[in-house]
């Protein structure tokens, strides 16, 4: 197998670089790819390709012949989209169809996966229960509709042989995540308090929201188990890759207040608070369990511990 990854350079590029050794074999050949290229210590040498570049990728695909292309290039961040909904539709949508199109004209027989969004449920979560694929599209953001578009234009393109795999994941973390999601954003302000460098107050947006969560190493195994299975799946099958258990915000807040050195106070911040909030987002990733054999691993109590731990060496190396 021949895996080329998109935006490798993200924070899930990494972990889906060792799943898929891992998981697919040390003898499969991984080509990272990222918009600025450079190196990585686990990645290796990364080639520049930018996705909003049709003919760079139809150049990609048809220099490296994959197998698979893991597709991870995206805005990562909700605010980044929100800040520049232009670039993020022209990134996530005329990005995964420049993919898809590449694929299908130039390697028909490869695999496509889109990394999509849980997110992309939207308002459909209000019933508060459990979300299925058959779950309605309803997305509330920027960042959620470009990723309802592509995810909407790619299975319409499956009607036409694109042999294309939806993965929809919901919230994921781990080492290396940046500050512009809410558990490294908690953890470093907790990193730089007992450091000393901030004063003894952690600024908080809605901890009454309930998300589910899951270690960034089980969301790249749940990919890599999709590439090793891929020939015993339908084109355009959608996977959900969820735990199925909330975490109220509050709750993992304190859960990293508890390992903290120092005693820090709360206090809710409005530019942290988001009016779209839907109090309670849940998946059910019951097929990718039945078709990939797939189910988290690890706790995610330990997941926010690595988090912490992680941002406390950040702090010390700055």
């Amino acid at each position: 197998m021949r895996v080329l990854i998109t935006g490798a350079r993200g924070f899930v590029g990494p972990y889906v670089f060792v799943a898929l050794r891992s998981i697919c074999g040390s003898d499969i050949a991984v080509i990272a790819t990222s918009k600025d290229g450079g190196s990585h210590p686990v990645l290796g040498q990364i080639e520049a390709l930018d996705v909003t570049d049709k003919i760079a990728v139809q150049d990609a695909i048809v220099r490296h012949r994959p197998t698979h292309v893991v597709h991870l290039a995206a805005v990562a961040a909700l605010g980044a989209a929100q800040a520049d909904p232009e670039n993020t539709w022209r990134i996530h949508v005329q990005g995964a169809l420049n993919v898809a199109h590449a694929i299908l004209e130039k390697a028909p027989e490869c695999w496509l996966l889109h990394v999509g969004s849980g997110l992309v449920y939207g308002e459909s979560a209000k019933a508060g229960l459990p979300l299925d694929e058959n779950a309605l599209l309803a997305p509330v953001d920027d960042y959620a509709v470009t990723k309802a578009a592509a995810d909407l234009a790619l299975g319409a393109l499956s009607r036409r042989g694109l042999k294309c795999i939806r993965l929809r994941p919901f919230n994921h973390t781990g080492p290396g995540q940046t500050e512009a999601f809410a558990v490294p954003a908690f953890a470093m302000q907790i990193a730089r308090i007992e450091a000393g460098l901030a004063p003894r107050v952690i600024r908080v947006g809605n901890l009454d929201a309930e998300r589910d969560f899951l270690d960034a190493r089980d969301v790249a195994s749940a990919y890599a188990r999709v590439v090793l299975r891929s020939a015993d799946l339908a084109p355009n099958t959608i996977f959900n890759v969820a735990s199925g258990i909330s975490w109220r915000m509050g709750n993992i807040l304190q859960r990293l207040l508890a390992q903290s050195s120092v005693k820090i106070a709360t206090e809710q911040d409005h530019l942290r608070l988001r009016p779209s909030d839907l109090p309670r987002v849940v998946g059910d990733a019951t097929r990718a369990r039945e078709q990939l054999g797939w189910a988290p691993i690890h706790r995610f109590e330990a997941t926010l511990d690595a988090v912490l731990s992680n941002c406390r060496a950040r702090v010390t190396q700055a």
